[in-house]
Parts: C-alpha cells; sequence; structure tokens
C-alpha cells in the first residue's frame, strides 16, 4: 500500500488550536466510517483530546476511546493513544506526535496537524522530508482557522 500523508499547517501556536483542528478532521473521518488512531505525545494531550472530543461540537458525538498499550480488538472506531504496535490498523492516523508512526507505508492516509510553533513546525518539517524518503503521497494545506479538513 502507498500511503497518502496530508500536512495540515495551522497559523498559531496553541495546543487548544490544535487538538480542535484534530477533533475535526476525527470527525470528518468517523462519519465516514474510517477507524482513526489518534498519536498524542504525552497522557496530558490524551486526556485534553478526550475531554475535548466531547465538547467540541454540539451537533457532533464521536465514539472513542483512549487506549493504554492494550493489544487486541477495541470497541470504538476512534482510539487515542501514545504509539502504534506492528498489529495495529487504522485507516486514518492522525498524528500529534512528534515522530512518525511506525511502518507508515501500511496506512493509507496519515494526518499531521503542525502549528507555528518553532521547535514542533522543525519537527513537521524533518517527518515531511522522512515521508518524502519512503516515497510517499504528500500534501501540504495552510490552514486558517475558519478552514475545513481536506481529504
Amino acid at each position: 500500500m502507498t500511503g497518502q500523508v496530508d500536512f495540515y499547517v495551522l497559523q498559531g501556536t496553541s495546543p487548544q488550536q490544535r487538538w480542535k483542528f484534530a477533533c475535526r478532521v476525527v470527525e470528518k473521518a468517523y462519519l465516514r466510517g474510517m477507524r482513526v488512531a489518534v498519536l498524542g505525545s504525552d497522557a496530558a494531550e490524551l486526556a485534553a483530546l478526550d475531554a475535548l472530543l466531547w465538547t467540541f461540537s454540539d451537533q457532533s458525538f464521536v465514539p472513542h476511546e483512549i487506549a493504554a498499550g492494550e493489544p487486541g480488538v477495541h470497541a470504538a472506531p476512534v482510539r487515542l493513544m501514545h504509539s502504534l504496535a506492528a498489529d495495529d490498523e487504522a485507516d486514518l492516523v492522525v498524528n500529534l506526535g512528534a515522530v512518525l508512526p511506525p511502518e507508515p507505508a501500511r496506512f493509507a492516509r496519515i494526518a499531521e496537524i503542525v502549528d507555528a510553533d518553532p521547535v514542533r513546525r522543525q519537527g513537521g518539517r524533518e517527518r515531511f522530508k522522512a515521508y518524502r524518503d519512503l516515497q510517499l503521497t504528500l500534501h501540504t494545506h495552510q490552514i486558517d482557522d475558519a478552514s475545513e479538513p481536506k481529504g
């Protein structure tokens, strides 16, 4: 499988902005029937995403769970996690972390959400180069506050 990676480049530096945009990406994928894995950098970020997925939209419900590394089948179509195991499956990986998912070419879609924070922006550039070296299809989307996720 040759995967597609979409880089969503946000103008601001607020973690809340990144998380809200991630929720919109996740909601769009869930409504399309996709299984989604959301990679966060730490437990605090996963907890914030968990809370936000319940409240970011009055018209939306996105069934999700924090998957704390338990192997096996998960009931929820959206899983929040620190890392992916070799046998984890997803139609879309939303990466808020600082490293590439393992074996990224095995996923049909990856969404990288990068904001204007200099450290996160530089990490995004490094991941972009790594994906390019793996010959994955890359797309970059400049996002303002009103933009909807593409794809």
